[in-house]
């Protein structure tokens, strides 16, 4: 979040040239299937929690930057902007001090909608034995051994199905909460 966060909100600020360079580098980044890339990763690294993390760290980016990005664009021409450069502030105490609290709302928005993105590849990763060790467990890991045991108890990969389910269903639901309670346009309806 931070990552992303940070890079969309100086890309869209500085505009110009600066916003040309950050953007292809994004479009580049953002070409590079994620899964590729955590997989490479946990090939490379020694497969665990961390590993995943640092993976879904490089990858995950790229969403919030989009967004920081778009929401500096609509801000950065506002009557509170020009008052604080004209006041003589500095271009990274408007960026941070004075637009990133007006776009917490979204921000906080794709953070929820990223969380079951990560749930779901850790799941996958898990699932298909590149994720976190046997002895750890996980729902890709549990449903991995439900499918293996398929055929004899097929039972056992109800479970982990639907508490994966439920989980990303959750917090999907918390984020559209989230976006109609922090959105002003859904105030407004």
């Amino acid at each position: 979040m931070i990552i992303g966060m940070s890079y969309g909100l100086i890309s869209g600020y500085f505009g110009g040239k600066v916003d040309m360079l950050m953007q292809r580098f994004l479009e580049v980044a953002n070409g590079i299937p994620r899964l590729v890339i955590v997989t490479l990763l946990l090939l490379v690294l020694q497969p665990g929690m961390i590993t995943i993390i640092f993976a879904l760290m490089l990858t995950e980016w790229v969403g919030m930057s989009r967004i920081a990005r778009a929401e500096m664009l609509k801000l950065k021409e506002q009557e509170f902007v020009l008052a604080s450069r004209t006041l003589g502030a500095g271009d990274f105490f408007i960026i941070f001090r004075e637009v990133l609290p007006n776009i917490i709302g979204p921000i906080i928005t794709q953070v929820m909608i990223s969380i079951p993105t990560a749930i779901f590849t850790e799941a996958f990763l898990s699932f298909v034995g590149l994720g976190i060790p046997v002895p750890q467990c996980s729902l890709g890991s549990l449903i991995s051994d439900g499918f293996n045991s398929f055929t004899t108890h097929p039972y056992q990969i109800v479970p982990p199905i639907i508490v994966m389910a439920l989980l990303m269903l959750s917090f999907n639901l918390v984020a559209d909460g989230l976006r109609e309670a922090l959105d002003p346009k859904f105030k407004e309806m």
